[in-house]
């Protein structure tokens, strides 16, 4: 009787947990991944869109791909070190007790974030630095709306959310910051040659 009752349990147990899907910690990862990545993908690719459309001088692209790659990766880091910190605090201080699984871990978050800027960064920075002349800034932007459609598709999937939703979504905010960024390269720089 006890083993039929503890065995009831179990399986109840695993009941409660498929349809609350994935725990805290594991949302925290995927959160703190996908945001990274899409940040890295679109924060640099502006920056070295913006610059290439500002000035041929491949230094100054390189150089300014560079600061953003590891300003970006830095920030993200800490903010979301800074967030989930301030989360896993609130969970201590609640009076409701949080199962360990669904506590927030900010290194988690921070070096996933990190990471996954990095990851996503390198993408637009390799291209607009090996590409040469005026196929620079299409290759770039082709290159990053192709990574963005990968990383929404991939984050909606990990999320168990359709894909078509996340992958609008930041093609729309991808486009709109590129081509505000060359816009405004464009205005204060010179010609691409």
């Amino acid at each position: 009787m006890t083993t039929i009752h503890a065995s009831t349990e179990q399986r109840i147990e695993d009941a409660v947990h498929t349809q609350h899907g994935p725990s805290a910690a594991h949302l925290n990862w995927l959160r703190a991944g996908v945001l990274g990545a899409n940040d890295g993908i679109v924060s640099v690719a502006a920056v070295v869109v913006g610059v290439a459309a500002a000035t041929t001088n491949n230094s100054m692209i390189i150089a300014s791909g560079l600061a953003a790659l590891v300003g970006g990766a830095l920030s993200m880091a800490l903010g979301e070190y800074v967030s989930v910190s301030s989360a896993r605090d609130a969970q201590r201080a609640s009076k409701v007790p949080v199962p360990p699984d669904e506590i927030v871990n900010p290194w988690h978050a921070g070096l996933a974030s990190a990471l996954a800027f990095i990851a996503g960064a390198l993408l637009p920075f390799l291209a607009v630095v090996v590409v040469d002349g005026t196929a620079k800034i299409p290759v770039t932007v082709v290159a990053v709306l192709l990574a963005l459609v990968l990383t929404g598709g991939v984050g909606a999937r990990l999320g168990g959310a359709a894909p078509t939703r996340a992958v609008i979504r930041v093609l729309t905010g991808g486009t709109l910051t590129l081509a505000l960024t060359f816009a405004v390269g464009s205005l204060f720089g010179v010609a691409v040659a």
